[in-house]
């Protein structure tokens, strides 16, 4: 991507979607927003444009075009600027469209630009590996594992560009209590050893600041099956919490959307009584770009 430009992929589900261009941070030289369907996806989509309109571009805040999905697409939506060298923060939402039924869909929100980059993007993963030294691999990435699996001794997570406002933090846990054992490091911290032969038998990520973003973590400890946790908090480790780390691979992704059925209030009896029960941001519908 140039840097004359700031694109992102939103992954839709089936449905109706308004893309509402909200705001720039240049207002008299605002940059223009573009949305097309990914390679391949252009028959899953149709994009509604309004009748004075020949093109899927929006050239200013407050307007806005729709989105008609017919099956799980991906949509683009590139943020260029008005003039060279301007500006190219754009707060772009994708809006769920509710249909009236009593299934609601929960929302999509994402960030593309200057500020609210919540994409993972950047984010890097340090392992120390026994016999290798320093690992660093980017999200979704094993350290050893499956393929080859050694003893890790120490993780360390770096994010420069993650959202404003996210907190992380994470501790490694040695066998028989040593000295450093679960002791919570912030984003960037190494936590573990080096050269001391003396292996993880479990780690620790937190996240806090978000709603909408979760660590999708997979590990694997000597002599045990692949552990696989999800959540804004997890904790790996092996069947007896001393198995030593021989692989491990750390993402952070959109929380699913779930799709929460409203159970309809039972009629009152005579003599008797009845009982009931988005914003999700991201499907995995509203979507921001920043």
């Amino acid at each position: 991507m140039s840097d004359a430009e700031q694109q992102k992929v939103v992954n839709l589900d089936r449905g109706l979607f308004f893309v509402n261009y909200r705001s720039a941070e240049d207002s008299l030289a605002p940059p223009y927003v573009t949305v097309t369907p990914a390679e391949g996806h252009e028959r899953r989509m149709e994009i509604i444009l309004h009748p004075d309109a020949t093109e899927p571009t929006l050239w200013e805040p407050n307007s806005g075009l729709v989105v008609r999905v017919n099956m799980p697409c991906t949509l683009q939506v590139q943020v260029q600027p008005m003039r060279l060298g301007g500006s190219r923060a754009a707060v772009v939402r994708i809006e769920p469209i509710q249909s009236g039924r009593t299934h609601l869909v929960a929302a999509q929100s994402e960030s593309l630009g200057l500020h609210a980059n919540a994409a993972t993007e950047g984010l890097k993963v340090l392992g120390h590996v026994a016999g290798r030294g320093d690992v660093i691999v980017g999200p979704n990435a094993w350290i050893a594992g499956p393929t080859a699996p050694s003893r890790v001794e120490g993780v360390a997570l770096e994010w420069p560009e993650k959202p404003a406002g996210l907190d992380i933090r994470y501790a490694v846990q040695f066998a028989n209590g040593q000295a450093g054992s679960g002791r919570m490091v912030p984003l960037g911290a190494y936590a573990g050893t080096r050269g001391r032969a003396l292996p993880i038998t479990g780690v620790v990520l937190e996240m806090s600041g978000t709603d909408e973003l979760e660590f999708v973590a997979e590990a694997g400890f000597l002599n045990a099956p692949t552990l696989r946790a999800v959540g804004r908090r997890v904790v790996l480790s092996g069947p007896t919490n001393r198995e030593p780390l021989v692989g491990i691979r750390i993402g952070i992704e959109r929380i699913a959307a779930a799709e929460q059925v409203v159970a309809p209030v039972k009629p009152r009896k005579p003599a008797g009584s009845g009982r009931v029960r988005v914003f999700r941001s991201r499907p995995r519908q509203e979507s921001s770009v920043t």
